[in-house]
């Protein structure tokens, strides 16, 4: 501690690094007052102001909503290619920053392609090599200066909200000891700088709009300010959400600051679309018409909406068909993208079947997918569970099981002496209460003999109507003149020792689309099925088996 107190805070070995992670808050102090007051400045910021296009004004100026501000900055960085100044400035009392980029439209969304303003660091002519050299680099500059503001600023202001600001004051050369440092901007950004530099004095800003607010945003990543960029996006997470800012959120700037700081807002955006398109079929062709990133959020979700993971894979597949249409394109956009939103444990093994055989994906990733999905499969309940907490927490939820309308079942298939297969259905305490008072929950298909079968448990009144119980049904699916005759037999695991408990047996020819089961499997009203000291529920899971026998 002496050690500390002695040492000397000036000495030029020691780094004082401000810490630019903290966002804006009451502890930041309120320096408004000393916004463009000369009183508390150290320093004159000369903005010069720069002509374009009459098209380049603000992507807000002029916008009522997101859509509109998504629309006019696609087609100013489709239509417009800035100039590039050449940033050439001999005065020995000035520094000149140079904040007009090349934008280079690649065909990425909204990819933002300005580059970090950067301070140049000139070399001093002397005589008349000085005075030429300064007229000539004038007129190599076709870029007309509209206008020029002059602001008095605090270096240790601006410094200690933008690592930029604190990079070129603090540089260590003759430029960071001046007081004159020029700013070079388009006029499309005036507003929003004004905005910010306001912002890093009083933590506040007096713009409420989206468009307004992504400008905004915008000059913060460009002069790194990470705590503007954390307030712009609280503002906007407040604001009204619909699909269109949903989506231009996922597609703002991904530079690492951005990312980190945007993240809460990007998160917001993909609970959004996937609380908004849960239920795909019901939206399909405007899910079908939604971009890579609307898709990725979609089928992040736990709640979706759908059959059965089969169809998750269905669907996606139908997506990348019509958007990608190049096979090559498709295989990389599905097997980079795609493939670890789709849980394939939980498909079943004739769908896996056809991904083995896809021409969708490319053979050593399906092979690697299925691989996984089988060995999940032939996990013990208990360590599935294991690794689906493990993935909880994490953005890879593969072996997590979502809300499907048809629940997963487990096949046990044999061939011999007789064709048989023992199907296990596990159902959650809560999916049995919202069954309550006379809903039904279907099991995935499986297959016996070539004939697809499923399980329905339903509450439902018992033969006398005098009371609410649980029932189990077997069903066949194909309808038709096909007629199957199969011995079946309910069980239920059961405490004290949980093993699983014969509770129904019988026998039935089926023919497409009929049921056979037992309205009141248990022999107990609903209200003592699902009671605390129920019998039935193990840990919160009812445990039921199925064994059917094809009979000859």
């Amino acid at each position: 501690m002496r050690d500390q107190l002695n040492s000397d805070l000036f000495d030029p070995r020691t780094e004082m690094v401000p810490d630019f992670s903290r966002g804006a808050s009451s502890s930041d102090g309120d320096f408004g007052f000393a916004f463009n007051d000369s009183n508390f400045s150290d320093r004159l910021l000369r903005i010069e102001i720069m002509g374009g296009p009459p098209q380049c004004r603000p992507d807000g100026e002029g916008c009522t909503s997101i859509a509109d501000w998504a629309r006019h900055r696609k087609r100013r960085r489709e239509d417009i290619k800035k100039e590039t100044v050449l940033d050439l400035s001999l005065c020995p009392e000035e520094q000149m920053l140079n904040d007009i980029q090349p934008d280079m439209d690649d065909g990425v969304g909204f990819e933002n392609q300005d580059e970090e303003p950067v301070a140049m660091v000139e070399e001093i002519q002397s005589g008349d090599e000085d005075a030429n050299s300064n007229e000539s680099s004038w007129s190599m500059d076709c870029s007309t200066v509209l206008r020029v503001k002059t602001l008095h600023i605090s270096s240790p202001i601006l410094a200690a909200k933008s690592p930029f600001f604190y990079k070129l004051f603090s540089n260590g050369m003759r430029e960071s000891e001046q007081r004159h440092v020029t700013l070079r901007i388009n006029a499309s950004e005036e507003a929003a700088l004004m905005e910010l530099l306001n912002f890093m004095y009083s933590n506040n800003l007096s713009v409420t709009t989206a468009p307004e607010l992504l400008d905004v945003l915008m000059a913060a990543d460009k002069f790194e300010v990470a705590s503007c960029m954390r307030y712009c996006s609280r503002l906007l997470r407040n604001l009204p959400m619909t699909p269109e800012s949903a989506l231009l959120y996922l597609d703002l700037p991904s530079s690492v600051l951005m990312a980190e700081a945007v993240q809460p807002l990007t998160d917001a955006a993909k609970q959004y679309l996937a609380a908004r398109y849960k239920d795909i079929t019901k939206y399909q062709e405007e899910v079908m018409a939604l971009p890579l990133a609307g898709i990725e959020a979609i089928l992040s979700g736990d709640d979706l909406q759908i059959a059965s993971e089969d169809a998750v894979y269905d669907f996606v597949l139908k997506w990348a068909r019509a958007q990608y249409p190049k096979l090559e394109e498709r295989r990389e956009v599905l097997g980079s993208r795609l493939a670890r939103f789709i849980r394939f444990p939980y498909m079943t093994c004739r769908k896996l079947k056809k991904v083995l055989t896809s021409n969708d994906f490319d053979h050593e990733v399906s092979s690697k997918l299925v691989l996984e999905a089988l060995f999940f499969k032939a996990e013990a309940p208990h360590r599935q569970r294991s690794l689906a907490a493990e993935e909880s927490a994490s953005l890879n939820r593969r072996f997590i099981e979502r809300a499907y309308k048809y629940r997963p079942v487990k096949v046990v298939e044999f061939e011999l002496p007789r064709q048989q297969c023992v199907v296990y259905l596990d159902l959650k305490r809560e999916e049995c209460a919202n069954l309550f008072p006379s809903g039904r929950v279907y099991s995935q298909a499986f297959h016996l003999g070539g004939q697809g079968f499923f399980l329905s448990a339903h509450c439902n009144m018992d033969q006398q109507s005098s009371f609410h119980c649980f029932g189990l049904f077997l069903g066949m699916q194909e309808k038709g003149s096909v007629s199957f005759a199969v011995d079946y037999e309910f069980a239920a695991r059961s405490k004290p020792t949980e093993e699983f408990v014969s509770k129904y047996k019988g026998n039935y020819t089926f023919t497409g689309g009929k049921a056979v089961g037992y309205r009141n499997l248990f022999a107990i009203p609903w209200t003592s099925f699902m009671a605390e000291d129920s019998l039935y529920f193990i840990n919160g899971i009812l445990h039921l088996r199925a064994e059917l026998t094809i009979r000859h």
